[in-house]
């Protein structure tokens, strides 16, 4: 997960190197950097289930060879942009069954530990410590190092072969069901807990905020702050990401204290951290200081590291043993769609300025905010489970007491 995440992110750093070295407009590297959604999106939505059905192992495996090639395209064609785009959307596929299965996976081997949590902290650690990592060395070589738009590209894929071979140990935890058990493919691509009220409620109103969050502070700020980097632009955007990611990972360490299985409690603070950080964005977009711009990517970035996070918890809760993966890449879908503000902010920078548009994200941040607060203890899955309970055994007694007032 840790080498996937890195071949999916080291992209990032260098869209102000595309915009110097390959003349693309802002325009253009921004949908460079949303276009391996088209390959995770899909990979999410069948990798996920199809792992329910068939095992963790046989659907995971892939995810290194695609990031491979994906990395080995982007070395090879600075210049095309249907080249790079080929090269986003294979390391995209590669990341999306990584996040679906992977992520399974991990909690799957983590069902001992005393922390019911504990399995989807290291997921989003492991991913975002890949996305760390892999943005900061790309940065570094492409500002200081030789052939800038190839050597972090195949460092990667030094990276993806070691790690690929060492995937080869971990045990499988849901063997593939036997013919006769499985029920038709179409209905395995089905994922019932999408309707689960909680899901809607809390879940999906925060999913788009993870790398919303994330695009804003290392996609959009570097580009506002090109003239105000000191003549290194690609190692001030790989700082500006390491900083955002470092951010994400320290408030997942004490996600633990913060996420609880009795309310809404970690989702409704990260939405208050991403209202702060998106009113950070506005302020830095307008006086184009570092300060600001640092103080945001920090603020951003412990808004995403925590609604990660809290989104996989809520997952991991609501979701049933069948179509826990499913759920967990529906979860990642609408997370990544967050990956296309920053193309949309470009766009409709012809019409606004940057500063709106952040203050525009301020607002729908606080409407989400108040949508995912007026569910704090709506349909818990616990809950639910007791009053079925409940429910079920009052239709017992009451059956019981028809009988014995018509006994003769």
């Amino acid at each position: 997960m840790f080498a996937i995440a890195w071949g999916g992110n080291e992209f990032t750093p260098l869209l102000v190197m595309y915009r110097d070295v390959s003349n693309f407009s802002a325009v253009t590297v921004d949908l460079l950097l949303g276009a391996y959604v088209i390959g995770i999106v899909p990979a999410l939505l069948v990798g996920g289930p199809l792992s329910d059905r068939y095992g963790r192992r046989p659907l995971l495996l892939p995810a290194a060879p695609l990031s491979l090639v994906g990395s080995l395209v982007l070395a090879s064609f600075a210049q095309s942009v249907l080249a790079l785009s080929l090269g986003r959307v294979l390391c995209g596929t590669a990341l999306g069954l990584v996040m679906a299965v992977g992520t399974t996976w991990i909690a799957e081997l983590s069902v001992d530990d005393p922390d019911p949590g504990a399995g989807a902290r290291r997921a989003s650690l492991a991913l975002t410590l890949g996305f760390l990592v892999g943005a900061g060395v790309a940065g570094a070589l492409a500002q200081w190092g030789p052939l800038p738009t190839a050597t972090a590209y195949l460092v990667h894929v030094a990276l993806t072969v070691g790690t690929g071979a060492w995937l080869l140990r971990a045990p499988e935890t849901r063997p593939a069901s036997t013919p006769r058990a499985r029920g038709s493919l179409r209905g395995d691509l089905r994922v019932p807990s999408v309707a689960h009220r909680r899901f809607r409620r809390v879940v999906v109103p925060l999913a788009p905020w993870v790398f919303g969050c994330v695009g804003s502070a290392y996609a959009v700020l570097p580009g506002l702050m090109r003239s105000h980097a000191g003549g290194l632009p690609i190692a001030f955007s790989a700082l500006l990401t390491v900083l955002t990611l470092g951010c994400g990972v320290g408030i997942q360490v004490l996600g633990r204290a913060i996420d609880t299985h009795r309310s809404a409690r970690a989702s409704v603070i990260a939405l208050v951290i991403i209202v702060a950080g998106m009113a950070l964005g506005a302020l830095a977009a307008r006086e184009l200081t570092l300060t600001l711009a640092f103080a945001a990517a920090a603020v951003l970035g412990m808004g995403y590291g925590l609604a990660l996070v809290a989104g996989l918890n809520e997952v991991q809760r609501i979701a049933g043993p069948d179509d826990r993966a499913g759920l967990t890449a529906v979860y990642y879908s609408f997370a990544y769609l967050g990956f296309f503000i920053p193309a949309v902010l470009a766009v409709l920078a012809r019409r606004w300025t940057y500063p709106e548009m952040f203050g525009a994200g301020v607002v729908i941040a606080l409407g989400c905010l108040a949508v995912v607060a007026s569910g704090w203890r709506a349909h818990l899955p616990a809950q639910e489970s007791r009053e079925t309970l409940v429910g079920a055994e009052n239709r017992c007694a009451t059956s019981r007491s028809v009988r014995e007032d018509h006994r003769p």
